[in-house]
Order: structure tokens, then C-alpha cells, then sequence
């Protein structure tokens, strides 16, 4: 199972078609908020097959996607949220507590436009960056791609635009 997961495009798109194309076919796309009205296209994008999970960012004003969803990926289970709520710009403890209040294995979340790998004890929190205004260190559009392998078990790949 190919997952492709991405953040923070805010309506410039380029990359994130570029992405897409590049990973195809995908059996799911998940957004952690702020496409600004592209989440209405991206269906158009990918595979018909493609599972899309997608929910609200702090600059998805005029959407009706939900604020965060929880949902099965295989043998996990995963709460999909932008961040902003859980005070991701200055730490990862609040999501990690309420994942695990929660009983999920997986936390992901954008909002920082900084990619973000922590697994311990069972628990993975991940961020796939920004594909359109990256915030790390030498500010390289990246992505995430989480694959579940042949006994079910999950794979995170951080990668960044053209390589």
C-alpha cells in the first residue's frame, strides 16, 4: 500500500501535481491542511482507486473539510489534524498526548512547513513539510511517503521535490 502525504501547499500547486504524477498510482492521499481551495481539484489528479483523506488548515477558510479525522491505514490507526491546535510551532508533546488519549498508533500533522519523523514506543508522529513555502533548513519543497509493506508493517520516506 502506496501512501502519499503532503501539507501546506497553499493553492500553488505546481509541486504538488509534479508529486503526484511522479507516484502514481496511489492507494491513498492524505492533506494536513492549508490547500486554500485545491482540495476541491486534487480528486482530478490522482488515481479514480485513490483513497483522499484531507482536513481543515489554519488558511482553509472557505472549506468544509473536517478539523481532524481519525482513521485506519492498514493495521493502524492514525488522527490526521494540521496542528495548529496542539501548539505544533513550539513542540510535538501535546499531539503525542492526545494520539495517545486517543489510542492511535500514527500522529500527522503539517502547520510548521518543517518535516518532522519521531517514532518511539509504538507511536509515530510525522510531518511531511511544505511542498510550496518550506521553513527547514536550506527550504527544500518536501513530502512523506508511508508504505505498508507485504506483513502490514509501515515504512515512512521523506523526500523532497526532483530527487
Amino acid at each position: 500500500m502506496k501512501i502519499l502525504i503532503v501539507s501546506d501547499t497553499h493553492r500553488r500547486d505546481e509541486n504538488l501535481k509534479k508529486v503526484i504524477e511522479e507516484n502514481l498510482p496511489l492507494d491513498m492521499f492524505i492533506h494536513l491542511g492549508d490547500a486554500e481551495g485545491s482540495e476541491n481539484r486534487i480528486c482530478d489528479w490522482v488515481n479514480k482507486e485513490c483513497r483522499m483523506e484531507m482536513v481543515l488548515g489554519n488558511n482553509d477558510f472557505f472549506s468544509m473539510l473536517d478539523r481532524e479525522r481519525e482513521i485506519k491505514i492498514g493495521k493502524y490507526r492514525a488522527l490526521l489534524t494540521h496542528g495548529h491546535y496542539y501548539g505544533v510551532s513550539v513542540g510535538t508533546e501535546r499531539i503525542k498526548e492526545e494520539a495517545r488519549a486517543r489510542g492511535c498508533d500514527i500522529a500527522m500533522f503539517g502547520h510548521t512547513h518543517k518535516p518532522y519523523l519521531w517514532q518511539a514506543n509504538g507511536l509515530t508522529v510525522l510531518n511531511p513539510g511544505s511542498l510550496s513555502f518550506p521553513r527547514q533548513e536550506g527550504r527544500k519543497p518536501t513530502y512523506m511517503i508511508m508504505e505498508i509493506d507485504g506483513d502490514g508493517e509501515a515504512h515512512y520516506t521523506l523526500k523532497q521535490v526532483g530527487k
